[in-house]
This record gives structure tokens, sequence and C-alpha cells, in this order.
């Protein structure tokens, strides 16, 4: 069926406002910032935007302007927007993830080398007693006394 010029213009009209809706983020339930919604906001068949057919330059436009906003970093889309925010945060939350096992790694390294470190350090105590009992040149020092404090006599 073909229509009047007039009624071309009046699509056309339609469409545009709708477009401008759509890129100012009034997005109505359970539609997208995209064609489909646009066809459905200005009551025009969604077949109409695609090939050679009537509305496929205010197609070509309207994708033009949301990459242009896009690339503004400006989401029309409240759920686009909250879907770009929620991948940087898991990026930078798996990034933090990152940082924190490889801290944990270096730390139980460490706690692994001060254990080895601790029982040879200990071993050698051990050697050290066990030969200077031997000898009669070293004395033993006397163990310390322990006073009882505040206690008065």
């Amino acid at each position: 069926m073909r229509i009047s010029a007039a009624q071309r213009t009046e699509n056309e009209n339609r469409i545009r406002a709708a477009m401008d809706r759509l890129l100012r983020g009034e997005i109505p339930p359970g539609g997208k910032c995209d064609i489909k919604t646009l066809a459905a906001e200005a009551a025009v068949d969604r077949t109409a935007f695609y090939g050679t057919r009537p509305y496929a330059h205010l197609r070509v436009e309207f994708e033009r302007r949301l990459n242009a906003m896009h690339e503004a970093g400006k989401i029309p889309d409240p759920r686009e927007a909250q879907i770009a925010r929620l991948k940087a945060e898991n990026a930078k939350l798996k990034e933090r993830l990152a940082q924190s096992e490889e801290a944990v790694d270096e730390l139980t390294d460490f706690r692994s080398q001060a254990l080895a470190r601790l029982a040879a350090q200990h071993e050698e105590i051990v050697h050290l007693r066990e030969s200077a009992t031997g000898t009669s040149r070293v004395s033993r020092l006397p163990a310390p006394r322990t006073t009882v404090i505040g206690s008065c006599s």
C-alpha cells in the first residue's frame, strides 16, 4: 500500500520525535534505545527502516547519533549505563582480587622462609649448647632470680 507525501512527512516527524525522546533517555517500560522501540514509539512498521525502504535514512541517522553519544560517554538507556558501570566495577574488583591473591602468596612465602630460618637458628642454638657443655672454658650463668613485685617484708 502506497502512502501519500503528507503521510510520509507525518511519519518522518513522528519518527524524529520518537528518536529525540529515546536519545534523551525517555525509554518506555520494556523498551530499549533501539530500532524496534523507535518503530513502536513512532507507530511505524519496523521493516520500513531496512534496505531500500522509505525510512532507512532515519535508521542510519538514529544509529549515528546513538554511536556519537556512546563515544561521548553518554548512554541514553539506563540499563545499558548500569551494565557498563557494573562491568567497570567488576573489572576493578577482579584487579583487586588478583592483587590480594598476589599479596597472600608473597606473605605465605615470607612465612615459610621465616619458619625455616627460625628452625635453622633453633638447631644451631641446640648444637651450640651441646658443644658448650663438653668444654670446661665455658661457664654457665646462673638462672635469673625471680622477685615478687609488691611484697612487703
